[in-house]
């Protein structure tokens, strides 16, 4: 986006600066909606290969989950959702398939039909850098509720507060003040 905001104001000053005939700035703005647009497609195609976190949910709670993580963070919201139909292995309106960003990082999650003899694990977690105490505090007493406390928020030696939390669907999240 800086990019293309750069090509903008590139555009914006040779036109305002120049004198030039209005034939001339027509082909300039068509070789500038070009470039523009060759960005965009580099820009989207960046995206395909992006790696995106995904959560399998064993109790038909996938959807509850989502709302609650989006509820917590800024530049979040849901992407789209594909549910399980009438006859199909998944519970009916069940999550099939979900996209939804948090923070402006991609998340995927569904309700697994078959119930697996693993869960969530400690050993892979959520890491938020937050921006201050009160973010940290606030996001601990949400995340921590109905969930499991493995370090209380404080001082650990290697950052201002950390704490780390299971919240009540077992994902973990590490909160960071540096």
């Amino acid at each position: 986006m800086k990019t293309t905001s750069t090509l903008l104001l590139i555009a914006f000053l040779a036109f305002s600066c120049a004198d030039n005939k209005s034939s001339e700035q027509a082909e300039e703005i068509n070789r500038l909606q070009s470039q523009l647009d060759s960005l965009k497609t580099t820009a989207s195609k960046k995206d395909e290969g992006q790696i995106a976190t995904f959560l399998t949910f064993q109790k038909n709670d996938a959807e509850e989950a989502m709302n609650f993580y989006i509820s917590l963070f800024d530049n979040s919201e849901v992407i789209s959702v594909k549910r399980w139909g009438k006859d199909a292995p998944g519970k009916e309106g069940s999550i099939m398939h979900a996209t939804f960003q948090l923070d402006g990082r991609l998340y995927m999650c569904s309700d697994s039909p078959p119930i697996h003899d693993w869960d969530f694990t400690p050993g892979v977690s959520n890491y938020v850098q937050c921006k201050d105490e009160a973010q940290l505090d606030g996001l601990f007493a949400k995340l921590s509720e109905n969930g499991e406390v493995m370090m209380p928020p404080n001082d650990y030696g290697f950052s201002k507060k950390f704490g780390f939390v299971a919240d009540r669907f077992g994902v973990s999240w590490q909160l960071n003040l540096d």
